[in-house]
């Protein structure tokens, strides 16, 4: 294996560096050029479709393309979020990989000027029963929790799934949402020829090395064995981090701030510079480190966390420097910024790299992939046995998609600062503004099954589920990231289901004013050629203008009305009740209808706004009994439900049919609810009431309350609890 090679640079990549440069390049230089061309930094797979995204808006302040997304929330405030995957390293070392990820998508809020109110996490394993699921599901959370908790920041949602192929490639995706003014919002666009570049944060080291090469391949049997490559993270020191840098955002010091992410030194450096179109000259003798004699390649490669790179105002560097010092944070300056174009790189007095940036960024490979839509006759639905309906809600209740995960969310500290406004379990998370009437509602979202059955209907479900889960905290949708988790690329199938899945996204944020303003790819997520379903993870943020429109609000009372609002339910193929009972899933998701679904939301939002419902959680998977079984053990009470067709009761319980929620409602304002709804055009039914205990359908199906709890809380700490 040559040199170019085991940097992931394949052959004519070589001969296009090779044609760039006109020489033969140095060490570093060949490592530089590995990993802003990996997959991971460069996006050479995906950038040609994800401009197709729908990314505008009158909220939007800041698109694709900065280090987070900025949205409006009025009274001159911003919510900046974003969401990152940390898959490949938290397969190989699940709590750092998993705590890295969680301090990664910190610093990219808070380097654009936001403190960090909330974070949430999309995790995805193998089956249950899977012989590694046990180890990297406590590593993950445990490095979830690690990190959130010490650095002081709430976990307030999230989602956890289980299917078997994820066994060979977890899935960690980790969001961040932050909060500050619109006139202290910060870019990452270098400028000022002359102007010292800053290198602050915890020292450099060799961990992490190739972590963005690693990131950008598949796995095989062999893959453990790179755990150098896995970062080391530090959530104290990530604090004294953000502290330092938002004291020092208060006195008009920065003129750009970058954070070292993947590939570090490198990719911080060379995007600052490539978004102001200047150059950058760095000199490694003053890079603060933690071991001796480290080379120029190590620390241009390294991916040591807790780092910042920042551009200041020449007479404003004394004052930097006295804020890092007061925080203990270490600060250096290392280049300057020039106006050569070029990235250059000073070691021991010697060139070790010289490079024109065009060469590492617009000018780096970008391939159109070969598509070819997956070949689906040998998908047939397969049919439902004879089911009960008992028996079928407490099997759907102890099923690993469906059970409480509370296991999971107990070692997440989620009220912390104080502002978190509900209990978890909820559709979405809630957090108050600080000083305000207003709160921020989020959510992170998919359903893999229907992503690979239909890339694009799946794309669009996971927008309009995210979408609904806000609304049922009474909060009006504003934007939303993402985390695309594929295989591999250069599989035609693949490809061509990526391509769809943008095509989903973008269909659906246009039709719910839902905008992308940042995201992130990853792909290769493959083990031994065995790639993960589908995972297009939809995060989405929402404002509550008004938290007193919530008082009372999501408590059940005795005697209130249930109706569902939407259709009934029927739809079975690519459910949940389909998978539980067949082991897999057919090929026919439910149909998304984005007008119905605008049209149903809004509704239910006018509703909840005006104080009309008493509750509201929206239907998602496992269709309408899982809904209301989840709403009556969070609030300890029992509902009667009464389906008129017995010959149609499965497909009314356990359909996934979209666009739908349940609510309650007091009996004296039903009127007023019906009423509103034919205004809008929105069906509705009501099919049952809140009691004090137990579940109830058609006076002839009693579940109690503690089978229905048991059922549901059981699965996750019987298996955890069993490490051996």
């Amino acid at each position: 294996m040559d040199i170019y090679e085991s940097h992931s640079i394949n052959k004519e990549e070589k001969e296009l560096l090779l044609n760039y440069l006109g020489r033969d390049p140095s060490h570093t230089e060949i490592g530089i050029f590995s990993v802003m061309w990996s997959e991971h930094c460069s996006y050479k797979s995906s950038r040609h479709w994800l401009k197709k995204l729908h990314t505008e808006g009158i909220q939007v302040i800041q698109g694709p393309g900065e280090n987070a997304g900025v949205v409006d929330i009025g009274d001159n405030q911003a919510i900046i979020f974003k969401m990152e995957s940390h898959n490949h390293p938290s397969f190989i070392e699940p709590y750092q990989g998993a705590a890295t990820g969680v301090g990664g998508i910190m610093r990219d809020v808070f380097t654009m000027g936001a403190r960090p109110i909330a974070l949430l996490n999309s995790i995805r394993f193998g089956e249950l029963t899977h012989p590694k699921t046990k180890f990297l599901l406590s590593g993950v959370v445990a490095g979830i929790g690690g990190y959130g908790n010490c650095v002081g920041i709430p976990t307030i949602a999230g989602e956890t799934g289980f299917d078997s192929s994820y066994n060979g490639n977890n899935l960690v995706n980790a969001m961040c949402v932050g909060l500050t003014t619109k006139d202290k919002i910060f870019y990452s666009k270098a400028s000022g020829v002359g102007n010292p570049v800053v290198y602050v944060g915890a020292k450099t080291g060799r961990d992490g090395i190739h972590g963005a090469t690693m990131a950008s391949g598949e796995f095989d049997d062999e893959s453990e064995k790179n755990r150098p490559t896995v970062q080391v993270g530090d959530p104290y020191a990530e604090k004294l981090l953000l502290e330092a840098c938002l004291e020092l955002m208060q006195k008009d010091a920065i003129i750009s701030i970058q954070d070292m992410g993947a590939a570090g030194l490198t990719s911080s450096s060379v995007e600052m510079a490539d978004k102001g179109k200047v150059g950058i000259e760095l000199n490694l003798d003053y890079i603060p480190t933690r071991q001796q004699n480290l080379t120029a390649y190590e620390m241009m490669l390294s991916e040591s966390q807790e780092r910042m790179l920042m551009v200041l105002k020449p007479e404003k560097t004394e004052i930097a420097k006295e804020v890092f010092e007061k925080w203990d944070v270490d600060f250096a300056i290392v280049g300057k910024i020039t106006e050569t174009n070029n990235i250059v790189v000073l070691h021991n007095g010697m060139i070790e790299a010289d490079i024109p940036i065009k060469f590492l960024t617009d000018n780096a490979p970008m391939y159109k992939r070969e598509k070819i839509k997956k070949n689906k006759r040998n998908q047939k639905p397969q049919p439902l046995p004879g089911i009960k309906p008992k028996d079928a809600i407490l099997k759907m209740l102890n099923s690993p998609n469906i059970c409480s995960k509370k296991w999971i969310w107990e070692q997440y500290d989620r009220t912390i600062m104080a502002n978190t406004l509900n209990d978890a379990g909820g559709d979405a998370g809630l957090v108050r503004i600080e000083n305000t009437e207003k709160a921020i509602a989020m959510s992170c979202d998919v359903n893999p099954r229907y992503c690979h059955a239909d890339a694009k209907k799946g794309a669009m479900q996971a927008v309009a589920e995210c979408w609904r889960n806000i609304i049922s905290m009474g909060a009006k949708p504003l934007a939303i990231t993402n985390c695309l988790n594929f295989g591999n690329p250069e599989k035609p199938e693949i490809m061509n289901d990526f391509v769809e899945t943008i095509e989903g996204i973008r269909d659906a944020s246009i039709a719910l004013d839902f905008p992308v303003v940042s995201g992130n790819v990853s792909l290769y997520n493959e083990t031994n050629g065995d790639a993960i379903k589908n995972t297009p993870t939809i995060g989405g943020v929402g404002l509550v203008e008004n938290i007193g429109v919530l008082d009372n609000f999501g408590s059940l009372n005795i005697g209130d009305s249930i109706y569902m609002i939407g259709k009934k339910g029927s739809h079975l193929s690519c459910s949940t009740l389909e998978e539980v009972y067949n082991g897999e899933s057919s090929i026919d998701p439910p149909e998304i209808d984005l007008y119905q679904e605008k049209l149903n939301g809004n509704g239910v939002l006018e509703l909840i706004q005006e104080k009309i419902i008493t509750s509201c959680h929206d239907i998602s998977d496992g269709g309408m009994i899982v809904t209301i079984c989840e709403m009556i053990m969070m609030d300890e009470k029992g509902a009667t439900i009464n389906i008129v067709d017995n010959n149609k009761m499965i497909g009314e319980l356990f359909g996934e049919d979209q666009s739908r929620y349940i609510i309650t409602i007091s009996p004296e304002l039903e009127s007023i609810f019906e009423k509103k709804m034919k205004k809008r055009g929105v069906k509705y039914e009501l099919i049952g009431c809140i009691t004090s205990s137990q579940l109830k359908i058609n006076d002839s199906i009693i579940i109690s309350s503690n089978e229905i709890r048991d059922a549901y809380e059981s699965l996750i700490p019987s298996v955890m609890n069993n490490m051996a």
